[in-house]
């Protein structure tokens, strides 16, 4: 099904076509009905509060008193969100026993004010450790795509994504530490944005790695995750403005380190989007940037997430090693071998690629690439470790380097309809985020929406 953006039920609100507990029930059937995902996208579902805050929505719109013209439109939030009162557990059942949050994230927070309404606390990776979006604890979501075969949603915000694709709310909050909101958004065919990570506070989240952590929005547009955006990070609210003509924009499409291993459907969807953009005016080149290949070398010995995952879940790994997935655990355990000269190190490297590939890059609009190289894979594909371990890294690949490098990035669905999702990514500048999103306003118009 195509279910409506966020400016949609906006201008139906305004119009007084629907209203803010019709938008929540209509979101709540969907999380409850049997044959659909909701049991395994939602960890938990605050149905009471979220019908109370759409008729508070309801009655203050109808006073003349909204505080946004998106009062009363349900999202969902990732398990990695505080909420006042609330367990974080992250995915987890390590921390069912934690305390409750004192406060919510500043970021949710910042939602509630403009009247957005939290369904309930979405699905997730264990930890947010893995680009796959595999749970053995709550369950695992499926991609909306070939739901016979049952297919892997992607990572870490699965949840998410899943929920929003199927009309469970309007947009989910994710988190992307090397790729796990534009993974999901990939494999299941929405819209997946990666902010430059410091617009937007971590304050109330549950950390991965403080180094390369950004939070951003999954949803059904561009516009959505602008908007979202632009809340999140406390900024004025995003305005679409006149879009931009796709004539004349500059695309370097990279070359080497994220071109191997395409299924036969990415490389298909992928060439067929470059040609849609270059019969629109659009200048598309090649794109070579050797400094790529040196970011494996330069995490050869210690990578940030290992590492500042070991820091946080030292003690919690102490106390309840058993409780978490074996295979998240080992990966958080990689850290604890990583020296401290190792870690210093990989921080100048990073800074010294940054400034390399910041030369080669600033010329071009935007920086493209396939999000993931795969289509979604069969959850039995992952059952065996290596190919779980082989699987991940191959769809993480092409988004850890918008984390690396500090950028801004965003994931378009590129397939037609009937075919495995497939995403189209573009990367932006450091702090380009708003050029970022003008650029892929005008891109989503030219594939098609």
């Amino acid at each position: 099904m195509t279910f409506p953006t966020i400016a949609t039920a906006a201008a139906e609100l305004a119009a007084g076509r629907t209203t803010a507990r019709a938008l929540v029930e209509e979101a709540l059937a969907r999380i409850a009905d049997p044959a659909g995902e909701g049991a395994r996208a939602f960890v938990a579902v605050q149905a009471d509060a979220a019908r109370a805050a759409a008729d508070a929505a309801d009655a203050l719109r109808a006073a003349g008193r909204a505080p946004s013209p998106w009062a009363g439109i349900p999202i969902s939030i990732k398990d990695l969100y505080d909420q006042a009162g609330v367990v974080t557990r992250g995915g987890s059942v390590a921390l069912a026993d934690a305390a409750p949050a004192a406060a919510t994230a500043t970021s949710v927070a910042r939602l509630e004010r403009a009247g957005f309404v939290v369904l309930g606390r979405t699905n997730m990776t264990e930890f947010a450790f893995s680009g796959l979006g595999v749970n053995p604890h709550y369950g695992t979501p499926r991609s909306p795509w070939d739901r016979a075969t049952g297919r892997l949603p992607g990572g870490s915000s699965s949840g998410a994504a899943v929920a929003t694709a199927d009309g469970m709310g309007f947009a989910g909050l994710g988190s992307d530490t090397g790729g796990s909101c534009r993974i999901p958004a990939a494999l299941c065919g929405i819209v997946g944005w990666k902010p430059t990570a410091r617009r937007v506070p971590l304050t109330g989240t549950l950390p991965l790695s403080f180094t390369l952590d950004s939070l951003g929005p999954l949803a059904r547009s561009v516009g959505c995750c602008a908007l979202l955006d632009s809340l999140m990070a406390g900024e004025e609210p995003w305005s679409p403005g006149l879009p931009m003509p796709v004539a004349g924009l500059r695309f370097g499409v990279l070359q080497g380190y994220v071109t191997g291993d395409w299924d036969a459907g990415v490389t298909a969807a992928f060439e067929r989007a470059l040609s849609r953009l270059s019969a629109a005016g659009a200048r598309v080149e090649k794109l070579v940037v050797p400094e790529l290949a040196e970011i494996p070398a330069a995490m050869a010995k210690a990578n940030f997430a290992a590492a500042e995952a070991w820091a946080w879940h030292r003690h919690l790994v102490a106390r309840k090693r058993d409780a978490y997935d074996p295979r998240i655990l080992a990966r958080i355990l990689r850290g604890e071998a990583m020296s401290a000269a190792d870690y210093i190190a990989l921080g100048q490297e990073r800074a010294r690629i940054i400034a390399a590939i910041a030369a080669r890059t600033a010329p071009f609009d935007a920086v493209v690439m396939p999000t993931c190289p795969l289509v979604p894979p069969p959850l039995a594909a992952v059952e065996e470790e290596a190919e779980y371990g082989r699987i991940n890294l191959l769809l993480l690949r092409n988004t850890t380097v918008g984390n690396f490098l500090d950028r801004c990035a965003i994931s378009l669905p590129c397939h037609r309809a009937g075919e495995a999702p497939v995403g189209f990514m573009l990367m932006g500048e450091t702090m380009g985020d708003a050029r970022l999103f003008a650029v892929a306003q005008a891109v989503e118009a030219a594939l098609g929406g």
